[in-house]
Parts: structure tokens; sequence; C-alpha cells
């Protein structure tokens, strides 16, 4: 359950990121008059420190293991559609003033303006406490990180002799921001994050196939139990095991379901995509100009949430200081809202939605996606199955390709069954999933009462920038899909 903002993050991040500075609301307000004039809209500074660190084992042996840390603050000036940006990586009031002004040349031409006044910053306590502020890199001692990472190794080839390889990473990183606006807020946040992957590979008679498994979240290392860790490396084998004995896919157009959880990957990409702000204001998204159309099935509620209490995708405030929040994206088929930044809500006429993210103090942000996942449906995942006469169960996908403006993608399965007589038999590999994200949203049929997220391993691209996300849905029949495979 989420809290109350917490104003003492404020002064946390304040203290840790910006009094070393010797950066107050004076150098702040400072800065902003160097930003401003008639002809600049809005403006905006991200201030940003992240320390991150990676350990990786292969064969029994930690490989490589690295530590960083990155800190600068954005500077942008808005006018109209154009965008002025620069970035320090000097945490300086000079610094800033140089930034100040090359966003403002960029933006406009200020020769013959005259700044405006000084505005007055002003704290804001907005959002949602969804995870705690404590440093996740420090809540282990390195030997007992390695110690995670070797447990992976002895677990995963314990499983079974055919287990021939097993690679682990283990990271995390602690993230501390601070956002002011020319409105006059000042908000903050403190990241924790932490991600353990898993890969296995088996063999036999020549054959090779892979396994992989992993999660993570807004947490410390604390999560990371010798339960759940076990589960990670099992899960990875018996993926590798299981498409050993695989047969190759079969091609053509079927009823094809879809497992809870991870699979929502599918709908990030085919969907949510296209239901950014930016590709919408310039009309290249396949739902451009279709708020309140039917545009999927009855059964289908899409919903992104940047606000569940220490998920991957979850943000107390976005990356320009607006609180993340339950966005109902398309409900029981109807085209509700789309997700928005600062820069495309102004030029839609819209509100922002906290869905205004960048990868770094770096990068502009833009409108993208938190937690997107389709909401439970009302049937018993085993109806769902026995429902189906012959088709495909798929259950994990590694990676997809997909057209924002047509919609049309192609998606790898990695994991996939045949359903026969209404029961899943055997596994299937080389299955490809091809279609028209807005046109299979209404081939819905059936949705399982059985929604979950990813365990919280997912990373999204867009424009160069990548961004950690999370995804979900309920078991989901999807009618008259092409699949891509060997012939039948």
């Amino acid at each position: 359950m989420t809290q109350p903002r917490n104003p003492a993050t404020l002064q946390l991040a304040r203290d840790a990121l910006l009094a070393p500075a010797g950066i107050g609301e004076r150098e702040i307000e400072q800065v902003f008059a160097q930003l401003l004039n008639p002809r600049i809209d809005y403006a905006d500074l991200y201030f940003e420190h992240t320390r991150r660190e990676s350990w990786s084992l292969e064969e029994g042996v930690v490989k490589s293991g690295s530590y960083g840390i990155e800190q600068g603050v954005g500077v942008r000036a808005v006018s109209g559609e154009k965008s002025g940006f620069a970035y320090s990586d000097e945490l300086i009031p000079p610094a800033l003033l140089d930034a100040a002004r090359a966003a403002r040349a960029i933006a406009r031409n200020p020769k013959s303006e005259q700044p405006r006044a000084r505005i007055a910053v002003r704290g804001d306590g907005r959002g949602a406490e969804l995870y705690a502020p404590a440093d996740p890199l420090a809540s282990l001692r390195d030997d007992e990180k390695v110690a995670l990472l070797r447990r992976v190794e002895k677990t995963a080839r314990a499983v079974d002799p055919r287990v021939s390889q097993v690679m682990a990473n283990l990271a995390a990183a602690h993230q501390v921001v601070v956002v002011a606006r020319s409105d006059g807020l000042l908000a903050a946040d403190i990241r924790p994050m932490i991600r353990m992957s898993v890969q296995v590979i088996a063999a036999q008679n020549g054959r090779r196939e892979q396994g992989a498994s992993g999660g993570g979240g807004r947490r410390g290392y604390a999560y990371f139990t010798e339960e759940r860790i076990d589960n990670y490396a099992r899960d990875a084998a018996q993926q590798a095991l299981t498409m050993l004995e695989a047969k190759d896919a079969p091609a053509g157009e079927m009823t094809v379901v879809l497992g809870p959880g991870w699979p929502g990957i599918l709908l990030h990409e085919a969907v949510g995509h296209g239901l950014e702000g930016d590709f919408n204001r310039k009309r290249t998204s396949a739902f451009s100009g279709r708020i309140g159309e039917k545009v999927a099935s009855e059964n289908c509620t899409v919903v992104d949430d940047g606000a569940i209490a220490e998920r991957r995708g979850s943000l107390s405030i976005d990356d320009e200081g607006e609180p993340a929040r339950r966005n109902v994206l398309i409900e029981n088929g109807v085209l509700v809202g789309y997700m928005q930044d600062q820069l495309n809500a102004r030029l839609m006429n819209m509100r922002p939605t906290g869905n205004g993210r960048r990868e770094s103090f770096a990068h502009l942000p833009m409108p993208r996606m938190t937690n997107t996942f389709m909401e439970s449906g009302e049937h018993d995942p085993r109806e769902i199955i026995e429902s189906v006469e012959d088709g495909l169960y798929a259950v994990n996908f590694d990676g997809g390709q997909v057209d924002i403006t047509s919609g049309k993608f192609v998606f790898s399965a990695s994991e996939a069954y045949r359903i026969r007589g209404g029961k899943i038999t055997h596994p299937v590999r080389g299955a490809t999933l091809i279609g028209n994200g807005p046109d299979v949203l209404t081939r819905v049929s059936m949705l399982g009462d059985d929604f979950s997220l990813d365990p919280g391993s997912g990373v999204c691209g867009k424009d160069g920038q990548s961004v950690p996300v999370g995804v979900g849905q309920p078991t989901m029949r999807i009618e008259r899909l092409t699949v891509g495979g060997a012939a039948v």
C-alpha cells in the first residue's frame, strides 16, 4: 500500500545533491531568470546523481564487475514545439547559467527580448511514497553479492546434468533526482533499483537450447531471498531443458493463448507505444485522433500505472516532477486517453499524466510507459485452454519488432506449446507471432482471472533512450493470429 509523500524526501535529496554544490533557491531562480522570456512557454531543470553497480558470473567465476557514478543537470527551455536543451556534468552555479543561456538560445533567439522577473521556487510534497529511499548498493556486502551468484550457478546445475552453462548478473542503482520547473515547483525523488538475470544453456545430442529468468524492482538486495533466487535458477534451467524436447512450430492462422505476466510485453510493444502522446500529436500512431472510438474488444481494459509500490516501472514523481498515477488508456474496448509528458500535453490541450521520462540528465524527457498492462478477466485459465481445439500457447518472448504507424508487429516466442483438443501438448520452437496491434485487440475473445505483472526485469528503448518498465496481463485468448513457423 502506498503512503502519502514524505516531505523529508525533498530535503534528503536537496542535502545530498544540491547543497554540496552550493545550489539553493536563489541560484535556481537566477537560472530561470536567464532562461525565461516572453517567447519561452516552459522551462525546467533536472538534477541527478546516480550510483550503479553490476556483477556478472559465468562458468562459476565472477568474470566482470563494474561501479559508476553519474551526476549532472539538464536544462530545458520550450517554445511552441521547439525545445532548447543543454546539460552539464558539473553541478556548480556558473555551469548552470551557461547551460541556461545555451538552452534559451536554441529555443529562441533572445537578443531583442527582456527576461521575465525571477520566479519564486516553492517546495511541493505531491506524489506517493512508493519505495524506501534506502541505498540498495549498501544493503549487502560484496562477498554476499558474489555468494548470491554462486548459489544461482549451483542450483541451476543441480537441476539436470544436461545444464552446460549458467550465466547470472546482479545489478543495483541508487538515483537521486530534483526537478525545478518554471511554474515554481521543486520536487524530488530517491529511487532504488535492483535486478537479477539468469541465463541457462542446456545441451543434448549436439543440440543447445537456452532458458532465462530473473526479476527485481525498487527495493534492496534483501528481496533476493534464497528461495527466490533458487526459483530463478530452476525456472531458467527448466525452460532450457523443455526446449530441448521441442518440435518445430506450426505455421498459419490459428488461435493463440498468451500466458499471464511477461507476455504482456507484446501489449507493451504492439499497442502501448502507439498510445504515447508524441506519436499521436504527430499523427504517426495507428491510434491518432481516435479517442472515444472503439478500438478493441469490449473485454479489453488497458492501463498504465506508475504508482504501484516497489515495481520496476514505478515512479513517485516522473522526470518532470509530475506525480505518477494510474491512467486508463482503453476502457472496455474504447480509447479514452494517451500517456503524456508536459510538452505534448500542452500542445494537445490535455493534462500531463505522469509519463514524462528520460534516461538521464543528458537526455530530453518524452512520454514513456511505466507499468502497462491488460486488466484481469473472468475466465478460469483452464477454461481458456480447454476452449481451444488447435492452437498455440505462448508463455515467454525474447524479442520483436513493431511499426508504430501501422501497428504491425513480429514477436519471437522463446517458450511455447501446441494446444490440441483443449490440452497443452508438446513444446514448440521457432514460433513467431505476426499481426497488427490495434487489430489484435479486436480479436481478444477471453481473458483469465489470473492477472499478474512480470517479475521485474523489463527495459524499454525509444529514440535511443532506455528506461525500466513493467508489463502484465492475465491469460489471453486471441482469435486468428498468424503464426510463423515450420509447415504443418
